[in-house]
């Protein structure tokens, strides 16, 4: 059992800042459901530290990372707790290099369903958005200026390894990024109360390629989105609910698009 310095202690724990995220392109992966992504993606590795219960219990997975060419090292339970992010550390902590695309890249690919996330700040109903996109088969997120940090460690451990599964770009402009889409022949939804019910919306419109304009939890999607956008959707509530939770909302949206895109091809 090797352990770590009190430098290399705080140089890793620095990384749940994100100042320290953007300084050097990393960003911490915590708990076990990640390994598995990580043995078929170890270009992304920088280094995995594990304890000894974690190593033992997840020998398979860290065999497979140490043949893949990743540097596993085993730490105190003491060391996992600082750093880590959770109350109760799950064992595993890796450092990875950040692998967000352009949105030029998103846009050139021919996506044929992408959630746009419009200053969405709480990064557990980012994490849960992305999930439902990367669940329902989405080609990319896309997450505003002033949306949360796609690499908070929060939203990184919300999306429950999807993370690495789905494309997203970020730190982009809203509008300039509904104008991308339409151009490259996407029809672009903005998700408001008084927009026009998505049962409404018959499958020829449904099946065609959509991106989903998802707003802020208090204030929703700004006036200039709503009308840059093709059209204004509302999920009808047939209960006594006031509204849909945000990543709720997200999940029906994406998955009524990923139904009717799937029953036309």
């Amino acid at each position: 059992m090797s352990d770590l310095g009190s430098a290399r202690i705080k140089e890793v724990a620095r990384l749940h800042q994100k100042d320290a995220r953007l300084e050097t392109g990393l960003f911490l992966l915590e708990g076990p459901q990640g390994l598995k992504e990580l043995v078929g993606s170890p270009e992304l590795v920088v280094e995995i530290f594990a304890t000894t219960s974690a190593l033992d219990r997840y020998s398979a997975e860290f065999g497979a990372l140490s043949a893949a060419g990743c540097n596993v090292v085993g730490v105190s339970e003491k060391t996992m707790e600082r750093i880590s992010d959770t109350k109760t550390p799950q064992g595993v902590v890796a450092v990875l290099r950040q692998f967000d695309i352009e949105l030029d890249d998103l846009v050139t690919s021919k996506p044929r369903l992408v959630a746009v996330l419009d200053r969405i700040q709480d990064p557990g109903n980012a994490g849960t958005v992305l999930r439902a996109a990367d669940a329902a088969g989405a080609d990319g997120v896309v997450l505003s200026k002033q949306s949360v940090d796609l690499y908070n460690p929060k939203l990184v451990r919300s999306t429950a390894g999807s993370l690495m599964h789905i494309p997203a770009a970020t730190e982009v402009d809203t509008l300039l990024t509904i104008a991308k889409l339409q151009a490259a022949g996407m029809q672009v939804f903005a998700t408001s109360g008084g927009g026009e019910p998505l049962t409404a919306l018959g499958s020829e419109v449904l099946s065609k390629p959509t991106a989903w304009v998802f707003g802020n939890e208090a204030s929703g999607v700004s006036r200039a989105i709503v009308d840059a956008c093709d059209k204004t959707v509302a999920i009808p509530i047939y209960g006594s609910a006031e509204s849909l939770n945000l990543s709720t909302a997200a999940a029906i949206c994406l998955y009524t698009s990923a139904f009717a895109q799937r029953a036309n091809h």
